[in-house]
């Protein structure tokens, strides 16, 4: 595994956010999100989507591999639209392979894979509800590594950390 570049670009903001803030998995690429709040890594996005009559907010950390930048992953944690269920989106890059999902790890503990939903023009989307046992291990923990696969013998880790993620999941609306 390699050490990490946080990437904070506008234009992917744009993409993730209106992935998110939509419930879209269509391309609704121009939405865009103010920041209202920063925990650590963690940022807090919120917007009103078109037709939406409250603000909508979800927590944001994207990770750039410095061995493999065109390897950026970006970990959205949300409400459901009926607000009964919270979700963790990984958006992967194109070009991995997708049976396989995205694994997760919290400090070295296997929690299992978050499955494939779609792959978008910029990315492919793999999603998970969250639970009391991942929500107590996202929020004790130090690091959460994300594994793709690019070839079937090539696995990668993406290490992501979680220093602020207890803070910006308590203050999601």
């Amino acid at each position: 595994m390699s050490e990490l570049r946080l990437s904070r670009g506008r234009t992917f903001f744009r993409i993730l956010l209106g992935l998110a803030f939509l419930g879209a998995l269509t391309c609704a690429a121009h939405a865009q999100g103010a920041v209202k709040a920063k925990h650590g890594d963690w940022e807090t996005r919120c917007e009103t989507p078109p037709g939406a009559s409250y603000e909508q907010c979800a927590i944001v950390l994207s990770v750039v591999d410095q061995e493999r930048p065109n390897l950026t992953m970006v970990v959205i944690v949300l409400n459901t639209a009926d607000r009964k269920a919270r979700l963790m989106r990984v958006i992967a890059p194109l070009g991995v392979l997708l049976p396989s999902g995205v694994g997760l790890h919290v400090d070295d503990q296997d929690l299992g894979h978050l499955n494939y939903l779609q792959c978008l023009a910029n990315g492919c989307i793999a999603q998970v509800a969250l639970d009391e046992k991942l929500l107590d291990k996202l929020k004790t923990g130090k690091t959460m590594t994300l594994g793709v696969f690019q070839t079937p013998e090539q696995g990668v880790g993406v290490v992501a950390p979680l220093a602020g993620f207890k803070e910006a999941y308590e203050q999601l609306p």
